[in-house]
């Protein structure tokens, strides 16, 4: 039986823009994959892709597996960031891994809204399976829900880590930039009252 569950995920996250800014860091986007992954789950590949180990998931209590997917990364114009999947593995369920594609597709753009800088992105993924037998008598909307679910919780995470790593490692990155030691992204003038 083929099913195809889909989600989608936007974030609007505000930066205090600093020097450089926040479109010089975006042009980076191997950043970018280090501040939405775990490094330990990650491999750099050529030409702007990276192979992403994600945590173990289960479906229904009954499937357990890890999904290896190869992420294509690259920066735009204007300092936009594009993310699109190139290709998927699923270890732990051989059955699966042969019947199974997945679609991801992200962008993440970076926008003035009254004189504030916020990083507005969206991600959409879509998983189609042919699920093995002893799922085919499985109510449709129950198999629906669950595999929704599934993909909601991992672009969740996705979007958390994104939100608290993110704007750390571009105040990272300034503070890089401009010679400062400190890891906060502040440095003494920063936190002291100018006279």
């Amino acid at each position: 039986m083929n099913i195809c569950f889909e989600a989608t995920e936007k974030v609007k996250l505000k930066v205090e823009q600093k020097s450089p800014p926040i479109q010089h860091y975006l042009r980076q986007p191997q950043r970018l994959v280090k501040a939405i992954a775990d490094e330990k789950l990650m491999t750099p590949l050529p030409n702007d892709c990276y192979k992403l180990r994600m945590h173990p998931l289960n479906f229904l209590d009954i499937y357990h597996f890890q999904p290896i997917v190869v992420l294509k990364v690259w920066a735009g114009a204007s300092g936009c960031v594009y993310l699109n999947s190139e290709s998927c593995e699923i270890k732990g369920i051989e059955y699966i891994n042969r019947r199974f594609s997945l679609y991801l597709k992200g962008k993440l753009t970076p926008e003035e809204v009254e004189g504030q800088i916020y990083l507005q992105g969206k991600v959409d993924l879509q998983v189609k399976v042919d699920l093995p037998p002893p799922l085919w008598l499985t109510p449709k909307p129950l198999l629906k829900s669950t595999g929704n679910g599934l993909l909601r919780g991992v672009l969740m995470r996705i979007k958390q880590r994104l939100m608290s790593q993110l704007v750390q490692d571009y105040y990272d990155f300034v503070a890089e930039n401009n010679g400062d030691k400190e890891k906060d992204g502040y440095g003494i003038k920063d936190i002291l009252p100018q006279t």
